[in-house]
Order: structure tokens, then sequence, then C-alpha cells
């Protein structure tokens, strides 16, 4: 199969344009053209939707991308290995993460990193919703989850200690819980797919986070709008450390049942399908989140 032209093909998916890609790669569009239609052929499927206007990805394309870019990137890396090819810092990276995290501590570096890199274009899909990676065709993912999925490797970025916070007036109103059963005559807001989590003091006892048992009228799927709920005075909320240490530092939100942590065993973690070599483009970028965030978060998950 003609490796060449499989990378031909990447780039016209990246771009959706073939002229683009193949000047990209040195080819007349006339020759990337015809490349890519032997390659077609080869194949027995047509991987691009052509018309005057524009070009798409067909179904067969979209199912044979992911390992299309398997195989360029297995090709670089042998050659690599041989001390030969092109090792640069370049295409574009598909990367998905919660958007309350991105918004918090990736879109600020954003910059730094486009500066330090000119060869790599970011493709960002940011939603509390996870998105799966090889459907996607996503280089590299952020999960706040155990990493229990034997498809995966990942990069450890730091622990994701979970608490329950409300606002001063909230509490107020609605009084201040001294142990965990006494949620259930509580308000509650709770993501979607927020199942019962334990709760763990650090004497040892222990209690239950359930909006099932409580009245749970405010259910969410995005992160920064239940903190904003919660901070306006909705109920009691169960979030990371890291999204709203800010908040508790400046007083709009306050710890309930302080002495207790929800134990899920949550993690962050920089994910990739095992199955993909890793690129330079992604190791560059995970290696870049590792140095500007890490540290940052494991001083907050200690507080």
């Amino acid at each position: 199969m003609d490796t060449e032209a499989i990378r031909l093909f990447v780039l016209a998916a990246e771009k959706l344009n073939i002229s683009a890609a193949g000047r990209a790669l040195g080819m007349a569009p006339a020759v990337a053209s015809s490349r890519l239609a032997k390659l077609e052929k080869e194949l027995g499927a047509d991987l691009l939707h052509r018309t005057t206007r524009r070009v798409a990805l067909s179904l067969e394309g979209s199912e044979f991308l992911p390992y299309a870019k398997e195989m360029v990137a297995q090709e670089c890396a042998a050659l690599a290995a041989l001390g030969r090819g092109n090792a640069a810092t370049t295409g574009t990276l598909r990367f998905t993460a919660p958007s309350t995290f991105a918004q918090l501590y990736i879109a600020p570096l954003l910059p730094e990193f486009l500066e330090l890199y000119p060869g790599i274009t970011l493709e960002l899909r940011l939603s509390d919703t996870q998105f799966d990676l090889i459907e996607g065709s996503y280089d590299l993912a952020l999960r706040n989850s155990p990493l229990r999925d034997s498809s995966m490797k990942g990069r450890k970025l730091a622990d994701d200690k979970r608490i329950l916070c409300a606002s001063p007036d909230y509490l107020e109103k609605a009084g201040n819980p001294r142990f965990p059963d006494e949620l259930e005559t509580h308000q509650l807001i709770a993501f979607r797919e927020t199942k019962a989590r334990d709760l763990v003091a650090s004497s040892g006892d222990t209690g239950r986070f359930d909006p099932n048992k409580s009245s749970c009228r405010l259910v969410m799927d995005d992160g920064l709008s239940q903190k904003l709920a919660t901070i306006a005075g909705a109920g009691i909320s169960m979030n990371s450390l890291w999204s709203v240490h800010a908040e508790l530092e400046n007083g709009s939100l306050v710890r309930v049942l302080a002495d207790y942590v929800v134990k899920d065993d949550s993690v962050l973690w920089l994910v990739y399908p095992k199955s993909n070599v890793l690129t330079a483009k992604v190791r560059v970028f995970i290696d870049f989140l590792l140095e500007r965030i890490r540290t940052s978060l494991e001083s907050i998950v200690q507080e």
C-alpha cells in the first residue's frame, strides 16, 4: 500500500482540501487527486466525497482515518528508530477535555504552546461529556476518572480530590449539615450521570452523597454551570477541589461536611489509545501540560 498516498489522505481529511494537502507534500493538485483516486481503487472504497465546492469524508473514510493515522505514525516511528525521517513536531492535534478544567487551566496556556510549536494546529473538543477517542479520531484526551479501560494508555496529571460545598447564603437559610445523613433534607445539585458516592472522614466515619435519596431538583451536565448555580445558592454540590479552590478562598463557597471527602479514586489522566504510536506532536503537548499544570494541581489537592 502506498504510504505516501495514505499520508496524503490523512492531510486531506484534516484540511478538507485535496490541493492544499498535496501542496503540503510537494505534489501538484492533479498528482494529489490521482494518488488519492489510486488509493481508493486499491481499497475498493471512496474515502472522500468531492464536489466542485467542497470535500467531505465519506463513511468509509471516517472509519479508515484512525488506521491511516496509525500507519503514518508507525512509519515515522520506524524511520526515527533508524535515525531517519522527519521527527518535527507538526500536524493537527485533536484533543478532548472537560470544559470546566480546560477553561481554568488549559486555555490560558494555549498561546504559549502555539508559540513554542508553530507547526502544530490544535483542534479542541471541550465538553463534560466524554467522547470515544477512537471513534472520534482524537489523539489525546483528559479524563477525570479511574483509568479502567484496558485499551488506553495514560500519564497521570494529578489526583482529583472531590468535596461538597455550598454558598454561605444557602447554608444560612437551610442550615449546615453536621453528618452525611442530614444531606437527605437538603437541596442537592448533581450531574446527570452522578451515582451515589461514599464519603469518608479523617476519623474513619463514613456516609453517602446520594442525589436519589435527597431533594435533587437541579440536574446538570456542565461543571462550570453547576458551580455558578451553587454560588448563587441553589443547593449543595459535589465538586473537584481544583474547580472551586479559588471560590473557597474568597468565601463565595463554603465546604460542607468539611471533614469528609468523596471516595471514588478519581484521577486526572492524559490518555491516548494503546494502539497508537505516541507521535511527536502528542508527546510535546503531554509534556507541556505536565510541566505547566501538575505542580499547581498537586498543591491544591493537598490543601
